[in-house]
């Protein structure tokens, strides 16, 4: 349970590093690195405000199609060796945790609204996003 819970804690970090790339055209040679990540956060906060996100329900909605997928590849599993409760309960738990992870991961990911925000607040400023990262 502890490999699962540093594995999630892990994935969810990289997926929190996420972020616009700048070009460096004149604007951002102007203003420097460190006004441009002001900018980069001012206009992260205005996304959060903005942008609804479902991504709480994308990871419990993974996770129940993992368990309830988990349960019958268990269950036939259990079936066949003759442990049918066991089977469809273990089956359950790897499902519920593999749905769970993917959820998460998922999750991690801005969505296209939210990038889309992003890029035209950053163009409203003066720089160009090329792309995410």
């Amino acid at each position: 349970m502890k490999n699962l819970l540093l594995a999630v804690s892990i994935l969810f970090l990289m997926g929190c590093a996420s972020g616009p790339v700048l070009y460096p055209n004149a604007h951002l040679k102007e203003v420097g690195e460190v006004q441009a990540q002001k900018d980069v956060a001012e206009c992260e906060v205005l996304a959060d405000q903005y942008v609804k996100s479902d991504a709480g329900i994308e990871a419990a909605r993974s996770t129940a199609i993992g368990g309830a997928g988990g349960a019958v590849v268990g269950g036939a599993v259990g079936a066949v060796t003759g442990n049918l409760g066991r089977g469809i309960g273990v089956g359950a738990a790897a499902g519920a945790a593999s749905g769970l992870v993917h959820g998460i991961i998922k999750a991690s990911e801005p969505s296209p609204v939210f990038k889309n925000f992003m890029i035209r607040c950053l163009q409203e400023r003066g720089y160009e996003v090329i792309g995410w990262q």
